[in-house]
């Protein structure tokens, strides 16, 4: 999933440095879950994990990844599927409804009509997120997933487990840069291709993880771990507004749109880390009140927050260690840098209490 931040490649080499400077447990608290890889690398190390995000999208990746631990058996739906046409021997229940979902034919629904051209074709700017089809497919997806729950067809883990390779297919056919605040004026090639799902891999830790649907400052003090990461907004760009079309189809709850790109309200998701003055007064917070053995603070070299002023909010609550290397920045966050700085630094700040 393309996403800001999203630390997936780059995870070994995080794990590495913690390894080289003894920082290990059993628990883990993921506190800016975002796509939960890092919490699904985790997982795949036998840690428990506990995990938080503000966003619903994200909440529906965490219950899928983290807090679920086997595949779904789908015991009350996989009989209605019609098996003469989409039944394999091999396939597996998760791969069966999946297959069947993308059998459906489109709808007219809430997608279609506000991001796809000719859903939108009485507007002064037609939005040009998704082609018709694609945005009738995942209308059509959408409804049926949510159908089910509402028939009891389907367990609360199953639900989150279909809406997570919803959420996971809608960037391969979205026609945008990275981030959903606009959208392409052409078309991209992969936005052309006919939509189809695709399935998520589930990792068992043999734990019992737990999410959450909030904000992790209300957290503090309900989760005592062995390792605290921390891998907060690094600039003044919001998440919310950056993938409100998958929040909006996470929740599937019909906003009020305004604006060229439809954007829904998220004044109550709003990060205090995308200020540099309030990104230090909560971090400073998190230091002194959370519980935690170690904290880790994933951050970016060209952060909001100078990184003399981190070191310096933390050393107040123990030793501190400022580890970094190089990686390929984020496209979408070039802001026109492309050619002349292609690279940034992944800073580790490492606490221990």
């Amino acid at each position: 999933m393309r996403y800001i931040g999203n630390k997936e490649n780059i995870l070994d080499r995080i794990y590495l440095i913690l390894q080289e400077n003894k920082i290990s447990g059993k628990t883990f608290f993921d506190f800016f879950s975002g796509t939960a890889n890092v919490g699904k690398f985790f997982k795949g190390k036998k840690y428990q994990i506990f995990s938080s995000d503000i966003l619903y999208l994200s909440y529906c990746l965490q219950k899928a990844y983290i807090e679920n631990n086997e595949y779904p058996k789908f015991d009350k739906l996989i009989d209605l599927i019609p098996k003469k046409e989409f039944y394999n021997l091999f396939e597996t229940p998760l791969e069966t409804v999946v297959s069947y979902l993308n059998s459906l034919n489109g709808l007219e629904g809430f997608i279609y009509n506000n991001y796809t051209p000719s859903g939108t074709v009485n507007l002064p700017r037609q939005r040009m997120y998704f082609i018709d089809e694609n945005g009738k497919k995942i209308d059509a997806i959408r409804l049926k997933i949510e159908e089910w729950k509402h028939k009891n067809l389907i367990s609360e883990n199953e639900y989150f487990i279909l809406l997570a390779c919803l959420i996971e297919t809608i960037g391969f056919y979205s026609n945008v840069a990275g981030v959903y605040a606009a959208f392409h004026k052409s078309w991209d090639p992969r936005a052309l291709k006919p939509l189809t799902m695709r399935t998520i891999q589930i990792i068992n830790n043999n734990q019992k993880n737990i999410v959450y649907n909030d904000d992790s400052m209300n957290l503090l003090d309900k989760i005592d771990v062995d390792i605290l990461y921390l891998d907060p907004p690094y600039n003044e760009r919001q998440y919310a507004p950056n993938y409100h079309i998958l929040e909006t189809i996470a929740k599937y709850d019909e906003p009020k749109l305004r604006g060229v790109t439809g954007m829904r309200d998220y004044a109550g998701q709003k990060s205090r880390f995308c200020n540099p003055n309030t990104a230090l007064e909560d971090l400073n917070t998190i230091a002194k009140k959370a519980k935690y053995k170690n904290l880790v603070l994933s951050y970016n070299s060209e952060g909001i927050m100078p990184s003399e002023t981190i070191i310096k909010t933390l050393k107040q609550y123990g030793s501190v260690k400022l580890e970094q290397f190089e990686y390929t920045r984020f496209k979408s966050n070039n802001n026109g840098l492309a050619r002349t700085k292609r690279t940034v630094y992944e800073q580790l700040y490492i606490l221990k209490r």
